[in-house]
């Protein structure tokens, strides 16, 4: 039973067009996911799910393997665990579990998958998410009236309640829950991550340049 890592990355977007082949550091977004895969030895294959050619011919240039998307699955709408349920249907092998390392967040901490792995495997987990402590105070607008959620007005934000937010980084599964429309089980566990990478998530320009900036600093440190 083998376990793989799929990166998902679709050919159009809308905010920040080409935005998985946009040179981040001299490389395409998508390859640093790529290339991250490719540091763990317990992973067998690396699969790319895309509806691009360009995307597709990127990926196979740098030793992913590609499956074809199709258009359906392929929208705005479409949830993440369809393009990962249909890599799934599309090959022979047996697959144990997956590994979801989404293109738009291209930095992670070098040793933040092998740690993630070793607690999926030596518990009974079904699914392992990364997370990060949230350290904001929130509130809602309501006919133009702030009212607070997670803290008391004049509240100090250390004594704030432990809130968590789903970084993105990085996720395992099994391959069975995944083919039943689970990315994230009842019974996952949430790893948590305190890392500058964490507020890295592309979707704008902006987001990429804070990712530049990111990257060429760690890469000077």
């Amino acid at each position: 039973m083998k376990t793989i890592a799929i990166i998902p990355a679709r050919g159009h977007s809308k905010r920040l067009p080409n935005k998985n082949i946009k040179l981040l550091a001299s490389i395409p977004l998508l390859v640093h996911s790529i290339n991250y895969a490719k540091e763990h030895d317990f992973i067998d294959t690396i699969y790319v799910s895309t509806d691009s050619k360009d995307i597709k011919n990127i990926a196979l240039e740098h030793g992913a393997f590609v499956i074809d998307r199709p258009r359906e699955l392929s929208g705005d709408l479409e949830p993440t665990v369809t393009a990962l349920k249909h890599v799934l249907e599309s090959i022979d092998d047996a697959i144990e579990n997956v590994i979801l390392l989404q293109s738009t967040n291209p930095l992670r901490p070098k040793l933040l998958l092998t740690e993630a792995f070793q607690r999926y495997k030596s518990n009974t987990y079904d699914s392992l998410f990364t997370v990060s402590r949230n350290h904001q105070k929130f509130g809602t607008i309501e006919k133009g009236i702030f009212k607070p959620f997670n803290y008391s007005i004049g509240q100090r934000s250390q004594d704030l309640e432990p809130l968590y937010f789903e970084n993105g980084l990085l996720y395992i599964t099994k391959a069975t829950h995944i083919l039943n429309n689970q990315i994230i089980t009842e019974n996952a566990f949430p790893l948590i991550v305190d890392h500058p990478f964490v507020s890295i998530d592309i979707d704008t320009q902006e987001d990429f340049d804070l990712a530049e900036f990111m990257i060429n600093k760690y890469n000077n440190e």
